[in-house]
């Protein structure tokens, strides 16, 4: 196999990551993926830094045996705290999501107020607001943990008046901050994007760190000379705990319509 021809390693606690996937393949589609959801230890916004690191390191490793040209951490999460490590550890070159986003951010803040929403360790990490200020000190960044997206997103509650209860209870304080640049901190979020966008209304900029992550890989394969951009596409899902409802909520994710299950993967 050519190096260009190599895939493309995605990894996510669940399901979030595969709005990642969504972005790589609109914007190189001829690229092939090997995703992995870690569904049996899912959700990580509520574990401590070291299991946290511990799950992500498996997993790359995983992906590595792959042959994986580049790794997305598709997991703010593990982003926030795990990126250090899978750096010193993993050969191939790996690229969290919370830097993209924090610089799409700064510079679509026109009034310098930005609000980021995540999980519990993301915002106790601080790395949005570390990543935001090495940009612009002038920036005021606020950040609401919404421990509850995840687990309604994951049980296939997207669109529901139980979602709608949630964003209503965790976003109302973001209307007395007056921020127009919501970041969507957690890769689960854009799921549930219109219906965050519908509560925040339009003067509110939504960061999508799908969308920014997939440019900035983009970027890098091009750098590299290993862009792939002819011939046949592949796409393997794996997870840790390979569900049937997993398979049917990535299929509405991806938009895909048929699937050929092997085992702990399938196939798009």
């Amino acid at each position: 196999m050519k190096p260009n021809e190599q895939a493309i390693g995605i990894f996510d606690s669940g399901l979030g990551g595969l709005t990642i996937l969504r972005a790589v393949k609109k914007l190189m589609p001829k690229e092939n993926i090997i995703y992995f959801g870690d569904t049996a230890h899912s959700p990580y916004g509520s574990k401590s830094k070291e299991t946290v690191a511990e799950y992500s390191l498996n997993i790359a490793k995983f992906l590595e045996s792959k042959k994986v040209k580049l790794i997305l951490v598709a997991c703010n999460t593990a982003s926030a705290l795990a990126l250090p490590v899978l750096k010193r550890h993993i050969k191939a070159p790996v690229l969290g999501v919370i830097e993209p986003g924090a610089a799409c951010a700064a510079k679509a803040a026109i009034n310098k107020k930005v609000t980021v929403l995540g999980t519990e360790a993301t915002v106790k990490s601080k790395e949005y607001i570390k990543n935001i200020k090495k940009l612009d000190k002038s920036i005021a960044v606020t950040q609401y943990a919404c421990p509850l997206f995840v687990p309604i997103i994951e049980e296939g509650l997207a669109g529901s008046d139980i979602c709608k209860l949630a964003i209503k209870r965790y976003l109302t304080p973001l209307k007395t901050d007056k921020a127009d640049t919501v970041i969507l901190g957690c890769t689960h979020y854009p799921v549930i994007k219109e219906d965050i966008a519908k509560f925040l209304g339009p003067k509110v900029t939504l960061v999508d760190s799908a969308e920014e992550i997939a440019k900035r890989a983009k970027e890098a394969l091009l750098r590299a000379g290993l862009l792939k951009t002819c011939g046949k596409s592949s796409t393997q899902i794996y997870a840790s705990d390979l569900s049937e409802r997993f398979a049917r909520l990535a299929l509405n994710i991806i938009g895909g319509k048929k699937l050929k299950v092997k085992e702990n993967r399938f196939y798009i």
